[in-house]
């Protein structure tokens, strides 16, 4: 039976993973790990929760004996946006944390899921379907850090053994959890403003593409990656995901479908404009479809439409 441990339950991947899993494997079997922010009602009373500070190993090594964990989703990390704006936490949290899991998984024999980027791409890095295997020279803390983080990954699954598997996501859209400080964070408040104050002034450029993903295919693909054959897998850690590429400007539009009277106008954000510039307009999920049968089940229209209807009925 597998025990659980997902760190970062409480942000926009980490809370509606939870309650996936919980319902897979058991809400006991779950144990939802937060920081400082108070979970929500739902992720609070559907299975177990505590507070972890990751960058600490005896924090996570109590939960991992007290629970009996053997497999570590771990999420907790500070984005791109945020990271820009004190490298050096960044750096302290996202990389002594996920030392701290290898290691807890190294010694408790725990399978790991770790998230990395397409923010370790850069400015180098061919930018329309971008390969599995290509440059990697990130220009932020944060790419830095998934980048580092992936090799790290490498290391404790060639020199220890630990099964540790992980994807490179994109920009991910969900109409669970408010957006919190990345770069691609447009692509969610839009629908928001949208409902709300049918207006809307977006950070980035017109036609400034990025590869995305709707939610509930991001939490499909780690689930799917951590029960697949791994005498299959040769990536681990690094795979290509994505589930489609647009622009502000193609979203606009597409929203305009459903709610005719939205407007929007751009305010530049500088240093998100920098840091979207330097990374992929697309990438190459090919990788990832051949080693374990990555797939995707929302399109760019699809997700559009569901992200109004869902959204709609919380804001009402």
């Amino acid at each position: 039976m597998k025990k659980i441990l997902v760190t970062g339950a409480t942000g926009q991947i980490g809370s509606e993973l939870t309650l996936f899993l919980r319902n897979i494997y058991g809400s006991k079997n779950v144990v939802a790990a937060g920081h400082k922010k108070h979970p929500e009602k739902e992720l609070l009373e559907s299975g177990p929760f505590v507070f972890i500070d990751t960058t600490q190993y005896n924090s996570i090594e109590d939960i991992v004996l007290r629970f009996k964990i053997n497999t570590i989703y771990h999420l907790s990390a500070i984005l791109s946006a945020k990271g820009e704006e004190n490298p050096t936490i960044a750096w302290r949290v996202n990389m002594e944390s996920l030392k701290n899991v290898l290691d807890i998984a190294r010694v408790y024999n725990c399978q790991v899921f770790y998230p990395s980027s397409i923010a370790v791409f850069g400015p180098t890095t061919p930018r329309e379907n971008t390969p599995q295997e290509t440059i990697l020279r990130p220009t932020t803390m944060y790419g830095i850090t998934k980048l580092a983080g992936e090799l790290l990954c490498e290391y404790y699954f060639n020199k220890f053994g630990v099964d540790v598997r992980g994807v490179r996501y994109p920009g991910l859209i969900s109409y669970v959890t408010p957006p919190g400080g990345g770069t691609t964070d447009y692509a969610v408040e839009i629908f928001y403003e949208a409902i709300k104050n049918k207006k809307y002034s977006c950070f980035l450029k017109e036609d400034t593409y990025l590869p995305m993903m709707y939610m509930s295919d991001a939490i499909k693909a780690a689930h799917d990656l951590m029960e697949a054959d791994s005498s299959k897998l040769i990536h681990r850690a690094s795979y290509n995901i994505q589930g489609m590429s647009f622009c502000p400007k193609d979203l606009y539009l597409e929203i305009k479908k459903y709610i005719p009277e939205f407007k929007m106008d751009y305010k530049i954000n500088q240093v998100k404009q920098c840091i979207a510039d330097s990374w992929p307009k697309s990438i190459d999920s090919s990788c990832a479809e051949k080693e374990w049968g990555f797939k995707v089940e929302y399109d760019f229209s699809k997700m559009v439409k569901d992200m109004i209807e869902k959204l709609a009925k919380k804001l009402t």
